[in-house]
């Protein structure tokens, strides 16, 4: 028995998203929609409620790609198709796994028919079955770079090439493109979050009465979903009925010469790159304005517009946190202002629908955010100077200087991991890889995914006369199939290791410290690093932030890192390395770079230097690749972190030679000792 959805109308709050949603299904051309929030905020649940508005669709009988009877594709590869009635069935919502393969979004061809009988096999991907549809991608930020790159141009285009050693396919793929992601686990790239047409934040709301209703609704549909549907089939149709209504008025709204001023000086005034933003407003103001059953965009419409295309395009690194300045949307709507139409008296803002109630559904409570991503601030802007869970109590350290801020960012030099890995795709370090030059060819193990065309037709040349070939054709069998070894890179577990002692206390120095560690997390960021943070002062470690996409969420403990008390340079590596021990069972292809910023000096306890070696022996007994940012200044300089690097098996850099336009050849690679390149 099929599931039933939970009612789109039903959704509490959530008013950005389903406004955004619905404003894609009256006009897809929008771009789609990408929706940013906290784990639980039921943003699967609204996009899959979704699909039941959307109307039917007539299909080619027999047709894999969903080509419309009265307008069939003419590269379709199951045509041409005659021309016919065609059959009706429900929009689809194709779903993206975070783990799926590029055969499995675009579709695969059959290269051992193609080869011996020249025949294009193609089995169609996701992005044939979402054509006419909703293809969704939760997660969005965690699907490799090269798949959002291949969902984005399909997007844009509106249809899908798969291309094979010399054999090629075409067909539609127009989709309304949704993805849901939490900023937590990572973000996107600037270049990627402007494919996107709108954006939305939802967090959960705070307001007891909002969140009861919610828990009452969502138990109500769990205890009987077929009757809570029934509750709520009214609102669905109506609902419906006014989407229909919507595109069929869309083509007759009027976008003056006045709202399309407001748009330009709006994006201009943002200083948003490009002109995809300015694009993307005009369609969502006409969207809008057709929504709202009018013909005529106004003022309202295009700040409207403005608080969902443009807060993700103004985006340009991962500590830039989205959002739009609305005292300074109005004051340029205002300046440039003699449009077409009066704006309404009372204009709602981003939270409500130019016709009030967010998605046009039945009144509900306030909504659980503001439109300009009401999540909550990490909490770690207190509990910074607190052990993690777990980790003990605090100790009683030595008086303490409030957090120093960090120096500007600059361009790091690239520190990578020594030897050939096998981890995830990314841009640091050598790696066996789906993408990259071509280095040899192998049996394929499993299913071929990468054809290595010359040893395949080395392997399968002598046997042409054995196997009867009489033709120009090439007699291919399974086993001279050859799986391309291609060589790119991968992404690193970054592990930081920060001296937050008295010995760094200095605000200059501090602020230095912060600087650097910013940059390398910059450098992380952009190439699709994992990262985490171990710092150490008064009487222990603590790791600040477990491993995690989310480059951000690092800089936000680093800029809140309080200094002060005694040096535990051991208990730090004894930290990291617990740390990294874990972190190799859970994901053993991700080759760990460690990088420990530090003075060198170590305080506390008996021979606390001699400790400091014993542990990173530890690291150096397992090869763990290791760089010491040396943060000693001043005239004389005692050299222990050169001896730490030593002792780690690294090198060891200072924070001058960190910038990437310090003396050339210094830090390309990261060698260790004990580990063979």
């Amino acid at each position: 028995m099929a599931s039933v959805p939970y009612p789109f109308t039903a959704v509490v709050g959530m008013d950005d998203m389903r406004l955004s949603l619905l404003l894609n299904a009256v006009s897809p051309s929008i771009g789609g929609v990408l929706v940013r929030g906290e784990k639980g905020t039921a943003k699967s649940t609204v996009v899959r409620a979704l699909t039941a508005l959307l109307p039917t669709l007539d299909t080619v009988a027999g047709c894999r790609f969903s080509c419309a009877p009265d307008g069939p594709d003419p590269d379709c590869p199951d045509g041409p198709h005659e021309p016919g009635a065609g059959v009706s069935r429900p929009t689809r919502l194709v779903e993206l796994p975070v783990g799926a393969s590029e055969d499995r979004l675009v579709g695969a061809l059959d290269i051992e028919r193609a080869l011996s009988e020249g025949v294009k096999a193609f089995e169609p991907g996701l992005l044939a079955q979402a054509h006419r549809g909703i293809l969704y991608v939760d997660e969005v930020n965690l699907l490799h770079d090269h798949l959002v790159d291949l969902l984005l141009d399909a997007a844009a285009m509106g249809a899908s090439h798969v291309e094979r050693e010399g054999v090629s396919v075409r067909h539609a793929a127009r989709f309304l493109l949704v993805g849901t992601m939490n900023p937590e686990e990572g973000e996107l790239r600037p270049q990627l979050l402007d494919r996107f047409g709108l954006t939305v934040e939802v967090a959960a709301s705070r307001d007891p009465e909002q969140r009861v209703e919610v828990v009452r609704r969502r138990l109500a549909h769990d205890d009987d979903p077929a009757g809570f549907a029934a509750r709520w089939a009214g609102e669905e149709a109506a609902l419906r009925e006014r989407i229909t209504a919507a595109r069929a008025l869309l083509p007759r709204v009027v976008l003056g010469d006045g709202a399309l001023r407001q748009i330009a000086a709006t994006c201009a005034a943002f200083e948003v790159d490009g002109m995809r933003a300015d694009i993307v407003m005009a369609r969502t103001a006409t969207a809008l304005a057709a929504w709202a059953g009018r013909t005529d965009v106004t003022v309202e419409d295009v700040r409207q517009a403005a608080l969902l295309a443009l807060p993700h395009r103004r985006r340009r690194n991962p500590f830039d946190a989205p959002g739009l300045d609305e005292t300074k949307l109005d004051e340029t709507l205002e300046e440039f202002g003699g449009g077409d139409d009066e704006p309404d008296p009372d204009p709602e803002g981003p939270e409500g629908g130019p016709d009030g109630g967010g998605g046009g559904v039945p009144p509900q409570p306030q909504g659980p955010d503001d439109g300009q991503g009401g999540q909550q601030e990490p909490s770690g802007a207190q509990p910074e100077d607190s052990p993690a869970p777990g980790g003990g109590t605090a100790p009683a350290p030595a008086p303490e200087q409030a957090p120093a801020k960090a120096a500007e960012p600059f361009r790091a030099k690239v520190l990578t991991v020594p030897g050939l890995g096998d981890g995830a795709a990314g841009r640091r370090s050598r790696a066996r890889t789906e993408h990259g030059r071509t280095t040899g060819a192998h049996r394929p193990r499993g299913a071929l995914t990468k054809l290595h065309l010359a040893a395949t037709v080395q392997a399968a040349a002598p046997h042409q006369r054995a196997r009867g070939r009489s033709g120009p054709g090439l007699v291919v069998r399974r086993d001279d199939l050859r799986q391309a070894v291609r060589e790119g890179r991968e992404g690193n577990l970054v592990l930081f290791v920060v001296d937050a002692s008295g010995s760094m206390a200095a605000r200059q120095r501090m602020s230095a410290v912060k600087g650097a560690v910013m940059s390398l997390l910059l450098d992380a960021y952009q190439r699709r690093d994992k990262v985490g943070l171990v710092t150490f002062r008064g009487r222990g470690a603590e790791l600040v932030l477990p491993p995690t996409s989310s480059v951000d969420a690092a800089a936000a403990r680093l800029e809140q890192l309080p200094t002060g008390g005694r040096t535990p340079l051991s208990e730090g590596l004894l930290k990291a390395h617990e740390v990294l021990r874990v972190e190799r069972l859970r994901d053993p292809a991700r080759r760990p770079l460690l990088v420990v910023v530090t003075d060198g000096r170590a305080t506390g306890g008996v021979e606390p230097l001699r400790l400091a070696a014993r542990a990173a022996g530890l690291h150096a007994a397992e090869g763990t690749a290791s760089v010491v940012v040396d943060c000693e200044t001043g005239p004389v300089r005692l050299g222990l972190a050169a001896e730490l690097a030593v002792q780690l098996g690294g090198t060891a850099v200072t924070l001058d030679e960190l910038r990437a336009d310090a003396i050339a050849g210094l830090v390309k690679d990261t060698r260790t000792s004990r580990r063979a390149a």
